[in-house]
């Protein structure tokens, strides 16, 4: 077939003319495809030029370390690679933080899911001058400095904070809560409290109202219809916010640091301890692998289980 057609063209009383008219061929479909991935390639070169610098780079070094030795001088010897760094991780030492920080970080989502679910399906139903309101509510603590935040607990929860004032002066005496993992915890949602309202909204704020309706017709109070629509429908939300809490609550290091002090001991804090106390980086960069690869794992059931739907 020729890639040019002859169409006729009407010229009012004047001999039909031939009009060239391209003819979507295979080989050009090919082409105009194989053009557009260039295109977009070039697009997204920054881009990925970017992750390869500043995190595959680093990742790679992170995970050949850990295979490294460590010298007299507290540094990395790359020459006699070995998996010591791995085989210390089954430590009664290291199990005991593992734990520790597990369940924190379980807590914390707990919490965060509590929260912010309600909040959430009261959001996505409202009007939309209110809906974007309470959005800027929810992100006005973006706009400050996480450090700043903590810092700002740190005062609240203080010996001579408000909260110790308050409770001192309606008569419960003061209060001691910092530099405990009760502080942990409670700077802990505070921080990662809109990582789980954001999803959860995005999640329910797509779903069909009709639906809800149509199980109350049914005969379903309140709760059957949560439990049988509103939560399976909004659960790839909760997937999604539920690993974007637990996995920073499990290596987090700023608000343990600041709010658990000598206390509360977390693979964050434990890691950092590794690289600039101990000097012993292959064990730490050990065991920031294994922390990585669990944050992948999380990541991959995200994906699987419906981040794709969102």
């Amino acid at each position: 077939m020729s890639v040019l057609d002859q169409v006729p063209v009407d010229g009012g009383g004047s001999p039909p003319v031939s009009a060239p008219v391209a003819v979507a061929t295979p080989e050009f479909e090919a082409a105009n495809e194989r053009q557009s991935r260039r295109r977009g390639l070039l697009i997204a070169l920054p881009s990925y030029a970017y992750l390869v610098v500043f995190f595959a780079v680093p990742l790679l070094t992170v995970v050949i370390y850990s295979f490294a030795t460590r010298n007299r001088f507290g540094g990395a010897d790359l020459t006699g690679w070995n998996i010591d760094s791995y085989q210390e991780l089954g430590d009664d030492l290291i199990r005991t933080i593992f734990v520790r920080s597990a369940v924190l970080a379980l807590i914390t989502t707990v919490i965060c899911l509590a929260v912010s679910y309600p909040f959430a399906y009261y959001m996505a139903t409202r009007g939309e001058r209110t809906r974007n309101l309470m959005l800027v509510f929810v992100m006005i603590p973006f706009w400050t400095n996480f450090l700043v935040r903590n810092y700002a607990w740190y005062v609240i929860l203080g010996s001579d904070g408000p909260l110790s004032r308050i409770t001192e002066f309606v008569g419960l005496g003061p209060t001691r809560v910092l530099f405990t993992q009760v502080a942990v915890v409670l700077g802990l949602v505070y921080g990662y409290l809109p990582f789980m309202i954001l999803p959860l909204y995005a999640a329910i704020e797509r779903l069909d109202g009709r639906l809800l309706e149509a199980s109350r017709d049914l005969y379903a109070n309140g709760f059957q219809s949560f439990r049988h629509v509103l939560l399976p429908l909004s659960m790839p939300g909760v997937i999604a916010g539920s690993i974007l809490v637990f996995i920073p609550s499990l290596g987090a290091y700023v608000t343990p640091q600041i709010l658990g002090g000598a206390k509360t001991t977390l693979l964050g804090s434990y890691i950092v301890t590794q690289f600039l106390t101990a000097r012993n980086l292959p064990f730490g960069a050990a065991m920031s692998t294994v922390l990585m690869a669990v944050m992948l794992a999380a990541t991959i059931v995200y994906f699987r289980k419906g981040g794709r739907t969102l």
